[in-house]
């Protein structure tokens, strides 16, 4: 006849290997997505960051005769909003400019690099144009 005072209750160490890799297959599909993720959104600050000059540019257009040189003379940061792009201008004159966002090194976007934008609103981007600023 079987003591129950000594019976033990827990998992086995197949439970837990089983468990154990359960969570390993679950992380291994979420992380890349995961990743893919973040830099979209830091793809979208960017892409912000740049419209945002094109309309401060407009303004500053309105009331110069030429486009502004510097960032400071539209009253914008070096800085992107989210803090992953520097964003600055250059070829600057009474029709044109261009504007560039350069990912900062800890958020390198490996598929689209640094995106540009002109005054003419052509978008170019380093890597595909079409899926870098598509919505």
């Amino acid at each position: 006849m079987r003591n129950l005072k000594h019976r033990h209750y827990g998992f086995t160490l197949i439970e837990l290997m089983i468990v154990i890799t359960i969570i390993g297959i679950v992380a291994s599909i979420a992380y890349p997505s995961y990743t893919e993720y973040v830099t979209r959104a830091k793809r979208g600050d960017a892409k912000f960051s740049l419209l945002a000059l094109q309309l401060a540019q407009e303004k500053y257009r309105a009331g110069h005769p030429i486009y502004g040189s510097t960032l400071e003379q539209l009253g914008l940061n070096s800085i992107s909003n989210g803090g992953s792009y520097t964003i600055a201008i250059t070829g600057s004159s009474a029709t044109e400019y261009d504007a560039t966002a350069t990912p900062l090194a800890p958020h390198a976007d490996t598929i689209c690099g640094t995106l540009a934008i002109d005054a003419a609103n052509n978008k170019t981007a380093t890597g595909d144009d079409v899926l870098c600023w598509a919505k």
